[in-house]
C-alpha cells in the first residue's frame, strides 16, 4: 500500500507529527524537536527505499505513456471541473532533488537542537516547509506545483521572521515580497498555460489542462490560440511566457540582479533555516526552469538560453566571488558564495549538452551538501562566540582541531578540490558550458580561483596565526554537531569520488529534456 503512494508519504508523513506538537504539556514544548526528528527520518528512510525501487526490472516500478522515465506516478482528479490532478511523479531529476530534500530536511532538524524559544511554533513551521519543498519536486501538474511553490513561502518568512537575527523583520519582509513578486509571473504564465492549451481531439470541443506532461507534448500556446492572442503572435507569446517564467524561477536561484534578498536572509535566519535555504530553496529555481521552461517551451529554451541561462550565470559565478571576498561576516561570505555558485548550474543549463546538464544537476546536489556543512560549520562558532566577524578569531586550530578539521573539509570541498563532490560538477558544466560558449567558459573559470582566494583567505584568518586569547577556551564541536555534518560530508565524499549513481539515475531524464530543445539550437 505504501509503495503505490510513497511520494504522497514522503511529502505528507510528517504532517502527523503537528497535532502531537500542538497538545504538548506545558514545560514538555522541548519534547517537539524528537517529534519533528522522528516524523521527517521517516520520509529520509523512505527516500533510500525509492532510490532502490527506481530500477527498470522492479515490478513496483510505474510508467507513463509519455514519459517512460516517470515512475511512482499518482493521478487522481482534484478539482473535476478545471481539470486540476492531483498528480505526482518522479523521474532521475526529481528524484536527486528528493533525496537531498529528506537529507538536508533531517540534518535541519538535528541544526535547529538550540532553538530556545517558541519549541511548538518553530516545528510545526519546520514541518511545513518541508512539506512545500518537497511538493515542488514531485508535482507534475503545474497547479499543484504552483500550490506547493506558494505553501513553502509562509512558514519560511515566520522562520526568519520570528527567530531571526537582529534585523530579521527586514530580511523577512525582503525574502517575502521577491519571492511573491516572481510567483505572480508565474501565475500569469499558468493561467495562459491552461487557457492555450488543448488536449481534446475532436476539433468542436476544448479540455484544457495544467498537466506537465501534456503541456510539453502538444506544444503548449498552440491549439486554438496557434495564430496568437489579442494581436500578439504565438512565437511573441510564448517568448514573454519564457521569460515570465525566468523571472520568477530566477529571484530563486537567485540570478544577478535579483539576489539582494539572499544575504540578508542567510545572515538573520537561525542556522537550520539557512541550511534548508542554501542546501533545497535555492535549487527549486533551476528546478523550475529545468521542468518547464526546457521541455514546455523549448524553441525559446534554445534562443534565449545563451544570454539568460549562461551569460546571467557567468555574471553570477565571478560578482559573487568577488563579494564574497569582501566579505568581514562569514555568515555573509558563504551566502555569496552561493550566489557564485549557483552561476555554474546556470552555465552547465544554458549549454544544453549532455555534460552541462548533468552538471548542473548534479552541481545542484552537491552544493546543497556542502553549503549545508559550510552553514553547519558557521552556526557551531557562533554558537559558542556569538559574533561571525572572521578578523575577529585567529588561531582557533590550536584550540579547537576538531572543529578546524571539519572546517577545513567542507571549505576545499566548496572550492572544488580533486576528490570531493564540488569538482566534478564544476568540472562537468566547464566541459559543456566550452562546447557551446568558449569565451564566457574562459571567464567563468576565474571563479575557480577567486573562491579558492576567499575561502582559504578567511581560513588564514580563523584559525591560523596568533591564538586571540578572548577565545582561549572556546568550546569543541560536540557529538550532535558532528552527526549533523556526518551524512552531507560522506555524500561530497562518496560522490567526489564516485558521481556514477546519481549520473546515472538523473542521466537519461536529462538526456530526454536536452532532446527537446537541441533540434532548435
Amino acid at each position: 500500500m505504501i509503495s503505490e503512494h510513497i511520494l504522497s508519504v514522503i511529502t505528507f508523513f510528517p504532517l502527523l507529527g503537528i497535532p502531537f506538537i500542538l497538545f504538548l504539556p506545558k514545560g514538555k514544548e522541548g519534547a517537539a524537536k524528537w517529534i519533528t526528528l522522528a516524523v521527517i527520518a521517516v520520509p529520509l528512510l523512505l527516500s533510500v527505499q525509492l532510490y532502490f525501487m527506481y530500477d527498470i526490472a522492479n515490478p513496483i516500478r510505474a510508467y507513463s505513456a509519455a514519459r517512460p522515465d516517470l515512475m511512482f506516478i499518482e493521478d487522481f482528479v482534484w478539482i473535476k471541473a478545471f481539470n486540476i490532478h492531483y498528480l505526482v511523479g518522479v523521474d532521475g531529476m526529481s528524484m536527486t532533488m528528493v533525496i537531498l530534500t529528506t537529507f538536508v530536511s533531517f540534518v535541519g532538524v538535528i541544526a535547529s537542537w538550540s532553538i530556545s524559544k517558541l519549541h511548538k511554533g518553530y516545528f510545526i513551521l519546520y514541518i511545513l516547509l518541508y512539506m512545500g519543498m518537497m511538493g515542488v519536486f514531485i508535482s507534475m501538474d503545474f497547479f499543484l506545483f504552483y500550490i506547493f511553490w506558494e505553501v513553502m513561502l509562509l512558514p519560511m518568512y515566520f522562520l526568519i521572521g520570528i527567530w531571526g537575527g537582529p534585523r530579521k523583520e527586514y530580511a523577512a519582509i525582503k525574502f517575502f515580497l521577491y519571492t511573491l513578486f516572481g510567483s505572480v509571473f508565474m501565475l500569469l504564465v499558468m493561467i495562459a498555460f491552461y487557457f492555450f492549451s488543448d488536449i481534446d481531439p475532436d476539433p468542436n470541443k476544448v479540455i484544457h489542462t495544467f498537466n506537465f506532461i501534456e503541456l510539453g507534448k502538444q506544444g503548449v500556446l498552440g491549439g486554438p490560440f496557434a495564430n496568437g492572442f489579442a494581436g500578439i503572435s504565438a512565437e511573441s507569446i510564448r517568448i514573454i511566457a519564457w521569460l515570465a517564467l525566468f523571472l520568477g524561477f530566477a529571484i530563486k536561484i537567485p540570478a544577478f540582479p535579483f539576489h539582494t534578498w539572499l544575504p540578508d536572509a542567510h545572515v538573520e535566519a537561525p542556522t537550520a533555516i539557512s541550511v534548508i535555504l542554501a542546501g533545497v530553496l535555492l535549487k527549486m529555481g533551476t528546478y523550475g526552469i529545468l521542468r518547464i521552461n526546457f521541455p514546455i517551451l523549448p524553441m525559446e529554451t534554445a534562443n534565449l538560453a545563451p544570454f539568460f541561462l549562461a551569460g546571467i550565470g557567468v555574471v553570477n559565478i565571478v560578482y559573487g566571488a568577488l563579494a564574497a571576498m569582501a566579505q568581514s561576516d562569514l555568515k555573509k561570505l558563504i551566502a555569496y558564495s552561493s550566489v557564485s555558485h549557483m552561476g555554474f548550474v546556470m552555465l552547465g543549463m544554458g549549454a544544453v549538452n549532455t555534460a552541462g546538464l548533468n552538471g548542473a544537476v548534479l552541481q545542484m546536489f552537491n552544493h546543497g551538501t556542502i553549503t549545508s556543512m559550510l552553514f553547519l560549520l558557521v552556526g557551531v562558532v557562533y554558537d559558542r562566540a556569538h559574533h561571525r566577524n572572521i578578523d575577529g578569531f585567529g588561531g582557533l586550530a590550536s584550540i579547537v582541531p576538531k572543529y578546524t578539521a571539519w572546517t577545513a573539509f567542507a571549505f576545499f570541498a566548496g572550492l572544488g578540490l580533486p576528490g570531493l563532490s564540488g569538482f566534478i560538477s564544476e568540472a562537468l558544466c566547464f566541459l559543456g558550458g566550452f562546447q557551446q560558449y568558449k569565451v564566457l567558459t574562459i571567464i567563468a573559470t576565474s571563479g575557480v580561483i577567486l573562491t579558492a582566494a576567499y575561502l582559504l583567505w578567511a581560513m588564514q584568518r580563523i584559525f591560523l596565526g596568533p591564538v586571540n586569547p578572548k577565545y582561549a577556551d572556546l568550546q569543541e564541536i560536540n557529538t550532535r554537531e558532528m552527526l549533523a555534518l556526518l551524512p552531507m560530508a560522506a555524500f561530497v565524499l562518496a560522490f567526489g569520488i564516485y558521481p556514477i549513481p546519481i549520473l546515472n539515475l538523473m542521466g537519461p531524464s536529462l538526456e530526454k529534456i536536452k532532446m527537446l530543445v537541441t533540434p532548435f539550437m
